[in-house]
């Protein structure tokens, strides 16, 4: 027989998605709640849910005593034997309640322990739902707005858009359709708070997943992703199967699939480039559609020279040092763009410097600088067993320069403490 009670435990189950077993324990948290209130808490009273009944019933214990000294706890064995004709001395007698006997106040106090017993249901199962969804993407509808924040509706939840996760040039109204990242989930004393976001890089990487089949697969793999959010964004890709092309995957056939992604992102425009393990090679495709003339490395910085035609250093830099950024960004290497003609000059500077030490003519200086020694630090400091490497130079040779680089620095020291700018210095 379905009673009044096990509908409503239903209807509510059913609406707010909370389990009837959880509903039932509130119930009886709020019945003993309003009971005790009722019998100033000295009571010792019970609430159980009775499913044959479909009610929630209250007992009152009461301990079987020769002589009563507290009539809330006790009661005397005589009194007791006309309930239970076998209760003893020491027995604990339960008693049931009236729960319609409790009043307007009790009946509110069982009320709002239900409704915030309820609420706080409601909260741990959008805690439970969402707290393993971090990363995912999510599709809601925009409902209010919060001092520049967008409050989504999700379902059965509400999430936020923050100021700071919001794409500068995006708009939105009421009731606009809007696709996140879910950025984070946090357990807070009111509602959880799923914070969305538009502008992290992993909105990139996810859309791309939505969109090609390949990444999903594990064919292709998205390396890195650089991104100023409404403006531009590259990602790097590498495919695990040499019959797949992962720039043509991402791009798709008359570039479909990356386009979908540029409508969701509202046009901000997206650079997808191969990615590659020679870090030179990986660095000039980021700095694409730039044509590089020449590449310098410093490994031991992290740091690379690049060198473009005088008509490609605008491209290359790109507008107000985006490009370069972005490729900064992509590859993790610090890229200094120079000019053909820029380049020319500080390497005419370089070698004019190189071939002031002595002993060092035009030829060694031009094989020191071809090699990466551009200065007289960068030879006192490398090892005669490197130098020695070089083509054209023997070990006397090699200990011969670096000797002259040594001295020269000496001498270079010596001058700046007796020129008279340093002696007014002092």
């Amino acid at each position: 027989m379905i009673t009044e009670l096990d509908r409503i435990l239903e209807e509510v189950r059913r609406d707010k998605d909370i389990d009837k077993q959880i509903l039932i324990k509130t119930l009886e948290a709020a019945l003993l709640k309003a009971a005790k209130n009722r019998y100033e808490g000295s009571a010792d009273i019970e609430a159980r849910f009775n499913p044959e009944l479909g009610e929630v019933e209250l007992f009152q214990f009461m301990t079987v005593v020769k002589e009563v000294k507290n009539p809330k706890n006790e009661i005397s064995l005589e009194e007791s034997k006309k309930l239970d004709p076998d209760a003893q001395i020491g027995d604990s007698l339960g008693m049931k309640l009236d729960t319609a006997d409790f009043g307007r106040i009790a009946a509110q106090t069982a009320k709002q322990v239900i409704i915030q017993s309820i609420r706080e249901a409601e909260r741990e199962n959008i805690y439970q739902n969402y707290k393993d969804r971090k990363g995912e993407l999510i599709n809601g509808i925009v409902q209010r707005f919060d001092r520049g924040d967008i409050i989504i509706n999700i379902g059965k939840a509400e999430a936020i858009l923050p100021t700071q996760e919001q794409v500068p040039k995006e708009h939105y109204r009421q009731r606009d359709r809007i696709k996140a990242y879910i950025l984070d989930i946090k357990k807070t004393t009111k509602d959880p708070q799923i914070v969305l976001s538009r502008t992290y890089t992993g909105f990139i990487t996810e859309l791309f997943k939505t969109e090609v089949p390949e990444i999903s697969e594990g064919i292709v793999t998205i390396k890195s992703v650089a991104r100023e959010p409404g403006i531009r964004t590259k990602i790097s890709v590498e495919s695990s199967d040499h019959d797949v092309d992962p720039v043509g995957a991402c791009v798709g056939s008359k570039g479909s699939r990356v386009q979908n992604i540029v409508q969701e992102l509202k046009g901000e425009k997206i650079d997808i480039i191969p990615w590659s393990d020679d870090p030179a090679k990986f660095v000039c495709n980021a700095l694409a559609p730039a044509e590089i003339t020449e590449v310098i490395i410093d490994k031991e910085f992290k740091s690379m020279e690049i060198i473009v035609r005088d008509d490609q250093t605008s491209l290359a830099i790109g507008k107000r040092g985006q490009n370069v950024r972005l490729a900064v960004k992509l590859t993790g290497w610090k890229i200094d763009i120079k000019s053909k003609s820029e380049a020319e000059g500080d390497a005419e500077k370089i070698f004019k410097q190189l071939i002031q030490i002595p002993g060092i003519g035009e030829t060694i200086a031009k094989i020191l600088f071809n090699e990466g020694y551009f200065n007289p630090t960068d030879i006192a400091k490398a090892k005669v067993e490197e130098l020695v490497k070089l083509p054209g130079l023997g070990e006397k040779k090699a200990q011969m320069i670096k000797h002259a680089a040594e001295d020269f620095i000496k001498q270079q020291a010596l001058k700046d403490k007796t020129s008279p700018s340093s002696n007014e210095e002092g």
